[in-house]
């Protein structure tokens, strides 16, 4: 029987994920979750990357999953789809992990966030997929806009998404939010820069979609689990709303952390239930800056990403 008990404890740790109900607020155990998503097609579970709690609570839930049901698929945003073959090889026993590091270009937390979750799903023999867009495309849409899917080779075009750059309205004005409020808008319209990097933040949400529609496909009857960063998922925009314009007859579950804030006795369940169908409560991390206006350039670097590519 699920919990009876309303509303959670503060997380002790930095390890620590305090799981809720987001219709209720009633507090839930792993189990008791993975129980709530037992006939969910498609589970969800957003990220803040690199914080432990996270990825301890996605590593915990894909066990769970795994023992109410076995047929298992992996999806991660961590890994870009040009890469599927290398995470094959390594899944199958030709790779190491640092070859798979290496020549997959996994992120530079591979080690100490995502192992667990990829170790899980080899000795257990689950396929494990590559669900983002190719990083280079990804900086060449930014910087050129979306027209620039028409010059790449026929081989990699194939890797996208027919139609790469589906949205909603709510979407873009949380994305603009975040990067920059009203900096990045003109009588009402996105500048030609801030147009091209959300392009290509739409790029990589329509390449997620489509790389679990198709894991889908391929693995008939298994449950999905994708891992994403909190942006693609909360409020079901992003990742979430793509698919559901889609696939719009499939189950989907989001997951999503909420930061415990400090000096308040009672976590902000009211104010943050429409971010997911369940909620997880960590503690927040340190902070990155104090200085406002270095914050937002840090935003607007990280999303139009600035490594030398060659876009003719």
């Amino acid at each position: 029987m699920p919990s009876e008990k309303t509303g959670p404890e503060p997380p002790e740790s930095q390890y620590d994920a305090r799981v809720i109900d987001a219709d209720t607020g009633t507090s839930l155990t792993v189990d008791e979750l993975a129980n709530r998503l037992a006939n969910i097609d498609i589970v969800v579970v957003g990220e803040y990357h690199g914080h432990h709690a996270s990825h301890l609570l996605q590593a915990r839930l894909q066990q769970a999953l795994f023992r109410q049901n076995p047929r298992q698929v992996l999806t991660m945003e961590q890994f870009n789809v040009d890469h599927q073959d290398t995470l094959d090889r390594f899944l199958s026993g030709e790779l190491g992990e640092t070859e798979l590091i290496e020549d997959a270009e996994a992120w530079n937390i591979y080690r100490a966030s995502y192992r667990p979750l990829v170790e899980f799903a080899r000795r257990n023999q689950l396929p494990v997929i590559a669900a983002n867009a190719p990083a280079a495309v990804v900086r060449c849409v930014g910087r050129k806009g979306p027209d620039y899917l028409e010059k790449l080779p026929p081989e990699t075009r194939k890797l996208l998404p027919e139609t790469a750059f589906l949205d909603t309205p709510a979407y873009k004005e949380k994305f603009v939010e975040a990067i920059g409020g009203s900096h990045g808008i003109k009588d009402g319209e996105l500048s030609e820069r801030m147009r091209n990097t959300y392009h290509a933040q739409l790029l990589r949400d329509n390449t997620m979609a489509q790389a679990i529609l198709d894991a889908r496909a391929d693995h008939p009857e298994h449950q999905v689990l994708h891992t994403t960063g909190t942006f693609h998922s909360e409020e079901r925009l992003g990742t979430v709303a793509v698919l559901e314009q889609r696939a719009p007859e499939v189950s989907i579950a989001v997951i999503t952390p909420v930061f415990w804030p400090d000096g308040e006795d009672d976590a902000p369940f009211e104010t943050n239930r429409s971010k997911g169908d369940y909620l997880y409560f960590i503690q927040p991390l340190p902070e990155e800056f104090r200085d406002p206006e270095r914050e937002r350039e840090a935003m607007r670097a990280r999303f139009t990403n600035r490594t030398p590519t060659d876009c003719e």
